[in-house]
């Protein structure tokens, strides 16, 4: 994926292991679908490269274009996922790479072809460990068995900070295993930051459409006021959090 810097003098290491919600809700899988374990709860052995980007001004056709291109220089050049804003943050685009179980970074940088410098206004990369490749791309739907009936899923990418003294309680909430009535998703994977931007922990939850998303959404409005509803406890262990909906434009 030609987008990213993916490697900049030291060696990542994953971190220990730790337990998903999406946004405010705790996931479950759609009706027929074998509920699942969120991915990189328990295990995360690989290390991802996030990169958050905003189009510079009339170029967002453009830098989706370029995102979603592999780069054949890459080791694992289509071992990435590419997903575009529809509601939510300041961001337009996030690009999830696949590294391997360590990444290293190096003086030389990765170059940045000139046509491609002027494409983004901004963006922030982040180092993560999360779930193996395949467990990954199972869980988002794009594994070869899967890209081409998923083409309409829905993911919602949030990204949190806990507050002083609740890391654990927070990793452990949005960590369990999805079991709500109400929730509709699919697919959900946990990441940790390792280096890089502001954030503790990524979540991605995905929908099979946008009728689940609206599905689910309504379904759990009446839950936010209940005592210990997702919603309020992640009010309990939250210094701040966003939720972004999108949808896939690569693989």
């Amino acid at each position: 994926m030609k987008s990213v810097t993916i490697i900049i003098a030291v060696t990542l290491f994953s971190s220990l292991p730790v337990p998903l919600v999406h946004g405010q809700t705790s996931p479950k899988p759609a009706a027929g679908e074998k509920s699942a374990a969120v991915a990189g709860a328990s295990k995360r052995t690989d290390v991802y490269h996030v990169h958050f980007t905003k189009a510079a001004l009339g170029k967002a056709a453009q830098l989706g274009d370029w995102l979603k291109t592999p780069d054949p220089n890459n080791p694992m050049p289509d071992h990435f996922i590419v997903l575009r804003h529809q509601d939510g943050d300041a961001w337009d685009y996030v690009v999830i790479t696949h590294l391997g179980p360590k990444a290293t970074v190096e003086a030389a940088g990765t170059a940045v072809p000139p046509d491609k410098r002027d494409l983004s206004a901004w963006h922030t990369d982040t180092f993560v460990n999360g779930p193996s490749w395949e467990d990954f791309t199972r869980a988002m739907g794009i594994d070869a068995g899967s890209k081409s009936k998923t083409t309409g899923s829905v993911y919602s990418v949030s990204y949190y900070r806990p507050a002083p003294g609740h890391r654990e309680q927070l990793e452990k909430m949005i960590g369990e295993v999805p079991s709500a009535p109400s929730d509709t998703t699919v697919g959900n994977v946990l990441m940790q930051h390792l280096e890089g931007a502001n954030w503790t922990f990524l979540t991605i939850a995905r929908y099979n459409s946008w009728d689940d998303f609206a599905k689910g959404e309504k379904n759990s409005v009446a839950d936010t006021t209940k005592k210990d509803s997702p919603w309020s406890r992640l009010r309990d262990h939250t210094d701040f959090h966003t939720d972004t909906l999108t949808d896939r434009i690569a693989p």
